[in-house]
């Protein structure tokens, strides 16, 4: 559907809304910051099951099968980190410094749009190079470890880690769009995620596993779940959701158990001790994880849309 204005026909909003996200995208795959972030990527995959050929040649072993290789494959959370902050800080803070926010504006689209089709290009190009990515490290699973089982589940790990990167999309989108300043935005999210990354293993170490942080953006209590298979180390926070989610599906009815880690200085030595804390099951991990990630989403989206909306825009 079309209107027509002064004898011209306006193009459809979903036209319109389309051009804002190739808009973005075209600007994105552009970057040379993202191509770096994509291939260092893939080099990471590389390595990781090009290594064990590696050492394989040069020791003569043979490499034991690992059927399980595919469905344990995550995208550490530095990585998460790193892809989100590269798609989205300078989806609006760079728009105001460069002034390109003015002659966008006059095209026949609404701030909502603008919004809407910059975080659906971001949606776009990370579940692109996800997706490229998952499938590489199966198809270099197989070549190393041979056949995988369960690979239908990978959709789920690969969904799970979206959900986890937005995370960081949404709080980068939010800081820049109530600072306008790309650098700002940036030192504010580094230093966010860098006080996260330190802050959760000392108050693990010092706190026990405590479930307060499961609700932080990381990878949250640690904690055992023992299966046929043998002991598989879960975490409990929003940085494993995708993991997590193949792992529910394996194992619905499992349990974790988390474990207080105590340091005792004995003789000069240090005497490290560790006693049941709590369990909970899988399921309950998993759906808190979910949940807690999705209100982090939703109002992070909904705070960067305001700020966007109300942004003076100085010509």
């Amino acid at each position: 559907m079309t209107a027509t204005n002064r004898g011209r026909s306006r193009p459809s909003w979903f036209t319109r809304f389309w051009a804002v996200v190739r808009y973005e995208m075209l600007w994105n795959i552009r970057k040379k910051k993202f191509l770096g972030v994509v291939i260092i990527a893939f080099i990471f995959a590389t390595l990781a099951w090009a290594l064990p050929l590696v050492l394989s040649a040069t020791t003569d072993q043979a490499i034991n099968p690992n059927p399980e290789y595919a469905v344990t494959f995550t995208i550490p959370a530095f990585g998460m980190f790193l892809f989100a902050l590269i798609t989205a800080m300078n989806s609006f803070s760079s728009e105001f410094e460069s002034g390109t926010i003015v002659p966008l504006l006059t095209k026949p689209v609404s701030r909502t749009m603008v919004f809407l089709g910059k975080l659906f290009a971001v949606f776009i190009i990370i579940l692109v190079t996800y997706s490229i990515l998952f499938t590489y490290t199966i198809v270099g699973g197989i070549f190393v470890y041979g056949p995988q089982n369960n690979l239908q589940l990978v959709p789920l790990g690969l969904l799970g880690n979206i959900i986890s990167t937005f995370i960081w999309v949404a709080i980068i989108l939010a800081a820049g769009a109530l600072s306008k300043s790309t650098i700002v935005s940036v030192l504010i999210d580094l230093g966010f995620f860098i006080g996260l990354l330190l802050a959760v293993p000392i108050v693990s170490v010092f706190a026990g596993p405590s479930p307060v942080l499961n609700y932080v953006p990381s990878s949250g209590a640690s904690g055992t779940m023992l299966t046929a298979q043998g002991a598989i180390t879960i975490g409990a926070g929003t940085d494993n959701i995708g993991v997590n989610l193949m792992n529910y599906v394996l194992y619905p009815s499992a349990n974790v158990d988390f474990n207080r880690t105590s340091i005792q200085i004995q003789g000069g030595q240090p005497n490290i001790t560790q006693t049941f804390a709590y369990s909970e099951p899988l399921s309950l991990i998993t759906s808190r994880s979910v949940a807690t990630a999705t209100v982090y989403i939703v109002v992070l989206l909904i705070i960067a849309w305001l700020a966007f909306k109300r942004a003076q825009v100085l010509e």
